[in-house]
């Protein structure tokens, strides 16, 4: 009995002992297969991380209406990812429509937002095919607001009339998430546009500060990071975002020391926008003031001591580091929301157009909220409010049909000629001609 218990004891230890060779070998064979999954997704993320730097800066080169494009194309991009994550279900439920009206509801709003800055780079532009709809274009564009509001009622309708029983709590759900993403999205994406307009300056620099926040904070936190910050983002820690602040402060001088020579970055757009790029020379304009030297008389009671009475510096470096905070302590909980919204749907990523970054969604959802500050910024500090001959022919084109710009034409001439610039024998002369040209 002793020795066949003896037996059965070997046995059974032999069979432990390979058992746990066995588990071995399957951990290890799986921490392999780890690493090397590990490998392979950095090697992608990095490959794409390449691509996406080349393709921004050779869109940035390539001019300011494929900057635009690039825009709307994430607005789009990154509006789908959201509507996807947030209405997933509506598939199973069998709701068509509530697709539909989400696209319809975008392309109205973009409409709104842009449609008017549409309609005058057509008209600025004098295509020769779009001549004989001239008129149209002005007509479509004088009433602007009101087609606008029409389409919005069209979706209004569109939406009551797809309720039904049993899912109306999920439809209502639905309608409030769209008009969410149009305000998070759409219409912050609109104000990076309009930075755009104002010079690329304002939407390089911006996107720029992000980008270091963004890296920054991963490396302050990994290194010195002790403090948890968001209880929804327990990867961020308090040392990384105040870290990051330090460094997005000095690369935000730096910066603004690359892009400021370049009359291409800091020119606002003119009427040349569809032919404009960093090779050709259409980019001229007259330089605004913040990108100047400027003498600042310092405070004698501090800096007497010092022999510092007076300090030269251009204001741009001075917006720029406001910016900078702005990048640091505001941006990033637009990326805390995306993280929230993620967790509320139990998803790791809005979607996975970026091989190894997930989706665009991911990778913007910052920059919303720094290109709308951005916008506010530069309108409240400074934009310098002048009107411009191109700007001015814009809004005589939207707003004033052909005799009433032949008559501001005339009353033009006849200012002229009381200011003394020619007899009143030239203004006859002038009108003729005008007259002439237009039976």
């Amino acid at each position: 009995m002793s020795t066949s218990k003896g037996k059965q004891n070997g046995k059974a230890t032999v069979a432990k002992k390979s058992t746990t060779k066995v588990n071995d070998k399957d951990a290890g064979a799986s921490s392999l297969g780890q690493n090397e999954k590990k490998k392979q997704t950095f090697i992608v993320r990095t490959i794409w991380t390449f691509v996406m730097i080349a393709g921004f800066f050779l869109i940035l080169a390539s001019g300011q209406s494929y900057s635009i494009l690039l825009v709307l194309f994430c607005e789009l991009a990154t509006f789908k990812e959201c509507i996807a994550v947030t209405t997933a279900s509506s598939r199973a439920k069998n709701l068509p429509v509530n697709k539909i009206l989400n696209w319809y509801l975008v392309f109205t709003t973009i409409y709104y937002l842009n449609g008017l800055d549409i309609l005058k780079i057509i008209l600025e532009s004098n295509f020769t095919i779009l001549t004989p709809y001239t008129d149209w274009f002005i007509l479509i564009a004088s009433h602007h607001r009101f087609i606008c509001y029409c389409f919005y009622v069209g979706g209004f309708i569109m939406f009551v009339s797809s309720l039904r029983k049993g899912y109306l709590k999920f439809q209502m759900a639905s309608l409030c998430a769209t008009h969410m993403a149009l305000l998070f999205i759409v219409f912050q994406a609109h104000l990076i546009i309009n930075n755009i307009i104002n010079g690329l300056f304002w939407f390089l620099l911006p996107c720029g500060l992000v980008i270091v926040n963004d890296i920054f904070a991963y490396l302050c936190g990994i290194t010195f990071g002790r403090t948890k910050l968001l209880e929804i983002s327990p990867k961020k820690t308090l040392e990384g975002f105040l870290g990051a602040w330090f460094f997005t402060a000095i690369a935000s001088i730096i910066l603004t020391r690359l892009l400021s020579p370049y009359q291409y970055l800091i020119c606002p757009v003119n009427n040349s926008i569809l032919y404009s790029n960093y090779w050709n020379d259409l980019n001229h304009c007259e330089v605004n003031p913040i990108f100047r030297s400027q003498t600042y008389n310092l405070n004698h009671v501090i800096f007497e001591r010092l022999g510092m009475t007076s300090i030269t510096i251009k204001p741009i470096y001075i917006h720029s580091l406001n910016l900078a905070t702005f990048a640091s302590l505001f941006a990033p909980f637009g990326g805390f929301f995306a993280s929230g919204l993620k967790r509320t749907f139990k998803v790791k990523d809005f979607g996975h157009s970026i091989p190894g970054h997930g989706g665009i969604a991911d990778r913007v959802d910052c920059q919303f909220l720094m290109g709308s500050f951005t916008n506010l910024y530069f309108e409240t500090f400074i934009s310098e409010k002048r009107f411009s001959v191109e700007t001015i022919v814009s809004t005589i084109l939207l707003n004033l049909n052909n005799n009433d710009i032949l008559n501001l034409v005339v009353q033009l001439l006849t200012t002229l000629k009381d200011r003394n610039v020619f007899d009143e024998a030239k203004l006859n002369l002038a009108i003729d001609t005008l007259v002439k040209l237009l039976a």
